[in-house]
């Protein structure tokens, strides 16, 4: 696992790159990869690296060149099917100087060009230089599980694994985009491409770069297709992703240093050590989080995952999570480098920094919701299309008026938000109902909490075309399926992949995530919907596939998700601080908020009118952002 950087002069041959510079970009994120650092320059070509040593830890230093030196690579990432494309190109003739996978896929390129990134099988972000052909071609995995953002200024390519390498280049401008301010007060995330900054991009998943010849071109490589098979059982596709999925934790084993695996007592991650602690000769080295201070009626979920580490005798290490973490505010949104609001970054973070102590790699359960159908959203979304057949009399006269005057539970619990966006969004179009459950605010709400001045900059329909554009794709033709593929699109890459690489990164800890191997990812894709969600059960079929894996308590307990207190921690333990970031002095201070809407939000949320957590949380986190980055 690395970072990597690079500069291309494509405009101008001429134009020489500043190893000053480039050396500035690597310095940033030297936390991605503290083991060794390598560049490469040559006139007006630059690319950089600094490395977490994981594969060929001796051997495997970047950027690697081809025999000839004409082609070189830097690699963020880890190709778990190498030694099989190795074998194979060996018998074509390539010859290698180290035992490490980025070299395979350089060699790979020689063989198929820019179509090799097809042949892989793993998480990464490169960038290949051919000389010969005047060519930089940049690549990112095909769910997004590693990162890649770019510009183009001045006839300048600039790259990086994070933003603040970027902004070390000189010219780079730190302005507003506004779509990408107005998306994350929806989402709580800012989606691709978008950045919070003007002109700087994240490259989407599934897709290369290709830069020659003086332009640009942005292609798809890879997606997936939504096609249920109505025609097989459910015991094939049991042992279908049974098979696949414990494969895919096995060449995730794949590691010359420590690896362990984080435990949260879901069925995802309970899943990932049962099949780890099967294939594995040595112990399983295991990590969870709890929560302490004012947690209201929040359960600790480190009991159900003392189950599962007593059932495979897992080396157990767990860490309480208190709402003292106001003191690394700076550090959280300093690792994003943009707003990002998501509060499991928080036990995150602690999490991946219990786990640095004893290992560098880490396996998760992350993906297991998407493919299954394990969020609490799918359910409301399956529900809803039987709610709508009620006359609409029943619902807008008699159970509306009911629900929407009820107040918010005062421990924390979130059950009668939910009633209250799905009764809101009963009336919507499928599309915009689904992103109704997902958004923090709608339009008016978003118009009434920026100011005038904003208002005029930001273009509403921007965040509801781009997730409606997903849902409405020929990708997905059952309403279940298109809410999978949006989410697999959107929030997936951009959350909770996102944070996930930040928080491990930040720590140098590699993560990787066995249910995101593509084959499994397609293959789960021909699983009917009606088989992940039944009975009003989530991950139907993921459950009785892995019934015999895992304890009865975890296969029946209502999971949580990786998220700790945020609304009840804001309702006593984190009050105080609310009040004084979100006060008018402080906001007043860009001008980029309306007050009295904002005071308005945290009034509802702490009367318990409305449950406000996310949106106070992503106030929070802005106010921060823009003090460390807009000055």
């Amino acid at each position: 696992m690395c970072g990597i950087t690079g500069i291309y002069n494509f405009k101008d041959k001429n134009k020489r790159v500043s190893q000053e510079t480039l050396l500035n970009m690597c310095s940033t994120i030297r936390h991605r990869g503290p083991d060794d650092q390598g560049i490469f320059l040559d006139a007006n070509i630059a690319l950089g690296m600094r490395r977490l040593s994981i594969i060929d830890v001796a051997g495997g230093h970047q950027p690697i060149p081809n025999e000839d030196k004409t082609i070189w690579i830097v690699l963020n990432g880890e190709i778990y099917n190498y030694l099989e494309l190795r074998e194979r190109l060996q018998e074509k003739g390539h010859l290698f100087s180290t035992k490490s996978d980025t070299e395979v896929v350089i060699h790979e390129y020689e063989e198929s060009g820019e179509a090799c990134v097809e042949k892989l099988r793993g998480m990464f972000a490169f960038a290949i230089w051919d000389s010969k052909q005047e060519k930089l071609l940049i690549a990112r995995d095909r769910v997004g599980i590693k990162p890649l953002f770019y510009t183009n200024i001045n006839g300048s390519l600039i790259f990086a694994s994070e933003l603040k390498a970027i902004l070390e280049y000189p010219g780079i401008k730190r302005e507003i985009d506004w779509r990408a301010f107005d998306a994350f007060f929806t989402l709580s995330y800012i989606p691709a491409p978008l950045t919070i900054f003007k002109d700087i991009y994240k490259l989407l998943p599934g897709h290369i770069i290709v830069c020659e010849k003086g332009q640009i071109r942005i292609e798809k490589y890879w997606d997936i297709y939504y096609q249920p098979d109505y025609k097989k059982s459910e015991d094939y596709f049991i042992d279908g992703f049974m098979g696949l999925l414990e494969e895919s934790v096995k060449i995730h084993l794949m590691s010359e240093v420590p690896l362990g695996a984080f435990l949260s007592g879901g069925i995802d991650s309970s899943t990932v050590v049962s099949l780890m602690a099967r294939n594995n000769n040595s112990q399983v080295n295991t990590f969870s989080i709890g929560f302490g201070g004012n947690v209201g009626g929040y359960n600790d979920e480190r009991h159900y995952a003392r189950l599962v580490a007593q059932r495979y005798h897992t080396n157990q290490k767990e860490f309480e999570v208190k709402p003292d973490f106001i003191r690394l505010m700076d550090e959280l949104v300093g690792a994003f480098d943009e707003p990002f609001a998501d509060d499991s970054v928080i036990p995150s973070y602690y999490v991946c920094k219990l786990a640095k102590e004893f290992v560098t790699v880490a396996l998760s359960g992350l993906g297991g919701d998407e493919l299954f159908g394990g969020y609490e959203r799918y359910l409301g979304f399956s529900l809803s299309n039987k709610y709508e057949r009620l006359p609409r009399f029943v619902r807008d006269r008699i159970i509306a008026p009911i629900i929407n005057q009820l107040p918010e539970n005062g421990n924390g619990n979130y059950t009668i938000n939910h009633l209250k966006r799905f009764i809101r969004a009963s009336n919507l179009p499928s599309d915009h109902r689904y992103l109704s459950y997902v958004s923090m605010l709608d339009d008016k709400r978003r118009k009434d909490l920026y100011s005038r001045a904003v208002q005029n900059e930001v273009d509403f329909s921007w965040v509801t075309d781009h997730l409606t554009y997903y849902y409405n794709s020929e990708n997905a033709q059952n309403p279940l399926d298109r809410v999978f593929y949006q989410d697999i699109k959107t929030y997936l890459p951009e959350d909770i992949l996102a944070v996930t690489d930040r928080m491990s990164m930040h720590h140098s800890l590699e993560v990787r995530v066995p249910f995101l191997d593509h084959k499994l990812m397609e293959f789960c894709a021909t699983i009917p919907a009606e088989m992940k969600i039944r009975h009003l059960k989530k991950k139907f079929l993921l459950k009785k596939g892995v019934a015999h894996l895992l304890p009865l308590e975890i296969i029946n307990h209502k999971k949580q998700g990786f998220v700790g207190p945020m609304s009840t921690w804001l309702q006593n333990d984190l009050k105080g601080y609310a009040l004084e970031v979100l006060s008018e002095s402080s906001l007043k201070r860009h001008g980029l908020f309306n007050p009295k809407t904002v005071s308005s939000i945290l009034e509802e949320h702490f009367a318990r009118k409305e449950t406000h957590d996310t949106l106070i949380w992503a106030l929070i986190v802005f106010e921060t952002w823009h003090r460390m980055y807009m000055k």
